[in-house]
């Protein structure tokens, strides 16, 4: 299996949220990005374009900053019993 449909496929398990709270973050950043845009351009096909490829790119990026995260935190914990049990 690929490691992207592993990465998909074992996503959301133990309690996992990253993919639900970047879904969550994306509705409401395209509702704002096209509420901001839509304000200062008065084009509802401006602020619409504007509203899709900003919030895109960037839920991606978060998405990915929420893995580094996440596994930054496991590392930490793991290091913290590491040096416990020692």
């Amino acid at each position: 299996m690929s490691a992207l449909k592993l990465f998909v496929h074992n996503h959301g398990t133990h309690g996992d949220q990253s993919l639900v709270k970047t879904i969550t973050f994306a509705m409401t950043h395209f509702t704002v990005a096209f509420t901001v845009a839509y304000l200062l351009t008065g084009d509802i096909i401006v602020g619409s374009l504007i509203a899709m490829v900003e919030p895109a790119i960037n839920t991606v990026a978060y998405f990915f900053h929420e893995r580094i995260w996440s596994r930054r935190q496991q590392n930490a914990r793991a290091q913290h019993s590491t040096a416990q049990t020692i």
